[in-house]
């Protein structure tokens, strides 16, 4: 049970996470066609459903890539590593 359980864990988080790399590339597309933080929110929205991120996280990513961030992948970040 245990491997089963962990096997899935890991297909799951590899799931979410090439979610979370596609929807990192679709704003920084948008605002790269210079379109508002809320229209970029909407079209995840219409795109991922209950999966899109939420609208302060796709404002939080927007700000960044309009103010220069070319870089989709997250900084290190100091805590516990995982």
């Amino acid at each position: 049970m245990r491997f089963f359980v962990k096997q899935f864990l890991c297909v799951y988080v590899t799931e979410m996470e090439e979610r979370n790399f596609e929807q990192l590339c679709a704003i920084k597309f948008c605002v790269k066609l210079v379109e508002t933080g809320i229209e970029t929110f909407n079209k995840l929205k219409q795109a991922y459903g209950e999966h899109a991120f939420s609208r302060s996280q796709v404002f939080k990513w927007y700000k960044a890539f309009s103010e220069g961030r070319e870089s989709i992948k997250d900084e290190p970040r100091s805590g516990r590593p995982t």
